[in-house]
């Protein structure tokens, strides 16, 4: 199913140790802010542009735990294609693990202007 030409290849580990690295970094920065704070009137976890007065939406702790399950959800689903699609075309799984890491940056930036509202 996977070759072993994958765990070789230097370009790929080093954009998946960055994966997982970033991952932590977002899980790091997310506990990090919600353990200083206190959600008296909850935590901002939405924001809709196109409600007006009434844009940010909030709600508690586990509407931010969510962007820690999505960063992990997307290095496993973006490690796993990557694998699965080495051995057809190595620019594709490169590709994925770009986009992987392209996925956690915006996430980190999301997650931070919600908690920096607070």
């Amino acid at each position: 199913m996977f070759s072993k030409k994958y765990f070789q290849d230097k370009l790929v580990l080093s954009l998946v140790s960055v994966e997982i690295f970033l991952m932590l970094l977002n899980t790091s920065l997310i506990l990090l802010r919600l353990g200083n704070q206190q959600a008296n009137g909850g935590y901002f976890v939405q924001y809709r542009s196109n409600l007006g007065i009434g844009a940010y939406t909030t709600g508690g702790v586990v509407g931010l735990i969510e962007f820690i399950l999505f960063g992990l959800i997307v290095v496993i689903i973006h490690t796993g294609l990557s694998i699965r699609i080495y051995n057809v075309r190595r620019q594709v799984a490169i590709g994925i693990l770009a986009l992987g890491m392209f996925l956690l940056v915006i996430s980190m930036i999301v997650s931070n202007a919600l908690l920096v509202l607070r």
